[in-house]
């Protein structure tokens, strides 16, 4: 086990001011993006859409990590020079998303069961020598009537620590990942309690397959009520209730926390943890690894257009320096009219404070 190497990665991940970037949408992820967009979903429309990201002036100065998919990971830029090689003349650190997507669990009807594990061992080596240096593997859990059940909890966790072990064997720092979904009408509450009863069963998989967690990271939900809830929270309420349940079950040995947004808007998701930030000292460092958060202004911006790509570099730089604010918990949003025109126009204050 490489656990110098290990530790040394999962530290720089979350360094201060810093977060990931999940560009790690599959396929029919990003196919579902460029809908938005009205433009179609050929390897190079997402080849180019993933340079504008990769090649962004200043992102690196909030941007510690960007997770790949495995098209992604082979592509170059225009030029011809690999995309994991842009990243890490930048100092970012290249990963990539390990599992291979979700199917129905067998015995389970409502719930599901991540995928990649017979080919993992070989795969990661691959991976490793096209330089990525972590990797991503993603559980859902359902809150429902009846669920979740604890047959699909433990069934998750047990992929997830397995998964865990052969990464680090492989000298590549997990991410674990066991999204609590915030779809439904649930409370906050109960998203509490399920992501408590989730977070618990991972951890004791991890001890069972001897996973190294100074040399691993967890990127989970944050304590949310359901999208449909009558009662929403705010975000002293939603950090509150995230950091009561991750002190509880997460252990000090893990370097750090780089939340998933799951749905949330851009604003309401590094609001949120600029919130958690703002209470104080943890025992991890509290980060980011957020895809829509980060991204959906960027596409917003670029349409597929080449002479919209400084405007959408600008929004992703922007998005990025907001998210690196919430780090210290110094993000204070503020409706912005013209935004288009505010990243580049319009500096931010010290506490990230948007003037326009």
């Amino acid at each position: 086990m490489h656990t110098s190497e290990l530790m040394a990665t999962a530290q720089a991940l979350v360094a201060p001011g810093k977060g990931i970037l999940a560009a790690d949408e599959s396929t029919s992820t990003i196919k579902k993006r460029f809908d938005t967009i009205k433009l179609e979903s050929t390897e190079e429309n997402r080849r180019s859409y993933r340079e504008l990201l990769f090649t962004t002036q200043g992102a690196a100065e909030y941007i510690s990590g960007v997770i790949f998919y495995d098209e992604t990971l082979r592509q170059k830029t225009k030029d011809g020079q690999p995309f994991p090689q842009v990243l890490a003349d930048q100092g970012i650190i290249p990963g990539i998303k390990a599992d291979t997507g979700l199917e129905l669990l067998a015995g389970f009807p409502d719930e599901q069961i991540t995928k990649g594990l017979d080919d993992l061992r070989q795969r990661l080596a691959d991976y490793y020598q096209l330089g990525a240096r972590f990797t991503k593997w993603r559980a859902v859990i359902t809150i429902g009537p009846n669920l979740p059940t604890l047959g699909a909890i433990d069934a998750n966790a047990s992929a997830m620590a397995r998964y865990a072990a052969l990464c680090q064997e492989a000298g590549l720092v997990p991410i674990i990942e066991p999204e609590v979904l915030m779809d439904g009408s649930h409370t906050i509450e109960r998203c509490e309690e399920v992501t408590s009863l989730t977070l618990k069963r991972m951890f004791d998989a991890l001890y069972e397959q001897k996973v190294l967690l100074e040399g691993t990271l967890l990127k989970p939900n944050m304590v949310l009520p359901g999208k449909k809830a009558a009662q929403q929270a705010t975000p002293q309420q939603v950090a509150e209730a995230t950091i009561r349940c991750f002190r509880r079950v997460v252990p000090a040995a893990i370097p750090g926390i780089v939340f998933l947004s799951g749905g949330q808007s851009p604003e309401e998701a590094t609001a949120n943890l600029s919130a958690m930030n703002a209470m104080g000292a943890h025992p991890w460092e509290l980060s980011f690894s957020y895809g829509r958060a980060l991204q959906e202004p960027v596409l917003k911006h670029w349409q597929g257009q080449a002479g919209n790509i400084e405007a959408a570099q600008k929004a992703y730089a922007h998005r990025a320096k907001l998210n690196g604010a919430a780090r210290s918990g110094h993000y204070t949003h503020v409706p912005r009219p013209f935004w288009p025109f505010c990243p580049g126009a319009h500096p931010l204050s010290r506490r990230s404070q948007c003037r326009c």
